[in-house]
């Protein structure tokens, strides 16, 4: 039946007089969220834009320099699970983190992840958020769940120590602990300052950290917090044309590079003793002078990725890469 546009507009005015009584008689409008003190707090990590009302108080970390981060910052009460522990943690964050629940000796699967309820989950590395396991930021988003992804592994480039200034300072303000997070960057700054300082004029020692492997050779590449630790410490990393914070090369390369010492990664299930006899036992490697001179230095894997650990864990390869500041 035809209708005029007066009669349509006159229909149209009626339900809506209709819907707003309906609204008004029963339920009301869900008011938007209140802003704790200090919120709403917006940041973009990663890629990805997050808005805060408050700070997250059920929280997942799901590597072990995330977990420390936390700890350091006195958010332990904020964790309600942990996952992927590559080494000891700190006496420090020992019986915080004895009282976290661990969630998986690795990753947890995502059914798992949910079962601890979390509103925040907090990855180390790409690899906590894979898309493949189901455990994209994305998905967790779906699920009303926040996150956030170490820097060091955003894809934007070099990882610097002002990032991981940038990391302390954003995790402190999503967690409402802005001073506390600033107070661990000065002291980092000044423990930084200090140990530049006692390396001026010191010769830079060619490094090859050995991340692990056999066929392979695993390392660190130039685009992570782990070579500019190796240059900060008074060293050169030879392999700082590889674009990623770790990656795989040949043993005929590290041959040709001929690196004067060799840092080794602390983790996992092959020691430190089978990783220097693998070193020690190929005879391609014999004439490598680090090699030849059994110039080794031992650092946990905890220590050379973007967390709280970086500042000091620099003094002290600088204190193995030249003996002689000690005298």
């Amino acid at each position: 039946m035809f209708r005029s546009r007066r009669t349509r507009r006159a229909l149209a005015a009626a339900a809506l007089l209709s819907l707003t009584a309906c609204t008004t008689a029963g339920e009301q409008p869900r008011p938007a969220p209140k802003a704790a003190h200090g919120f709403p707090y917006t940041v973009t990590n990663c890629g990805v834009k997050t808005t805060y009302m408050a700070p997250p108080s059920r929280v997942v970390t799901m590597n072990q320099h995330v977990t420390e981060v936390m700890l350091e910052l006195g958010l332990a009460k904020s964790l309600v699970g942990t996952a992927y522990l590559d080494d000891k943690v700190l006496p420090a964050y020992e019986k915080d983190y004895e009282a976290t629940p661990v969630l998986a000796e690795e990753y947890p699967s995502y059914e798992k992840l949910l079962a601890a309820n979390p509103d925040f989950v907090y990855g180390g590395y790409a690899s906590a958020f894979s898309a493949g396991d189901g455990r994209s930021r994305e998905t967790l988003k779906k699920a009303g769940i926040d996150s956030r992804l170490n820097m060091e592994y955003c894809a934007d480039g070099k990882t610097s120590m002002d990032a991981l200034y940038q990391e302390i300072r954003e995790v402190g303000r999503t967690f409402g602990v802005s001073a506390r997070a600033e107070r661990w960057v000065e002291k980092a700054k000044k423990g930084n300052a200090a140990t530049e300082k006692k390396l001026a004029g010191a010769d830079p020692v060619r490094v090859f950290v050995y991340d692990g492997g056999d066929k392979t050779a695993s390392t660190i590449g130039g685009a992570g917090i782990g070579h500019e630790m190796v240059r900060r410490a008074g060293g050169e990393n030879v392999f700082a044309d590889l674009p990623k914070p770790f990656a795989d090369t040949s043993w005929e390369t590290v041959v040709d590079r001929a690196p004067e010492a060799i840092v080794i990664l602390d983790y996992g299930t092959t020691t430190v003793a089978q990783k220097k006899r693998r070193l020690l036992d190929d005879p391609a490697l014999a004439d490598v002078p680090a090699v030849k001179n059994k110039r080794f230095a031992v650092l946990p894997l905890s220590d050379m990725v973007l967390g709280v650990r970086a500042p000091a864990a620099v003094d002290k390869l600088a204190r193995r890469l030249h003996p002689e500041l000690e005298k």
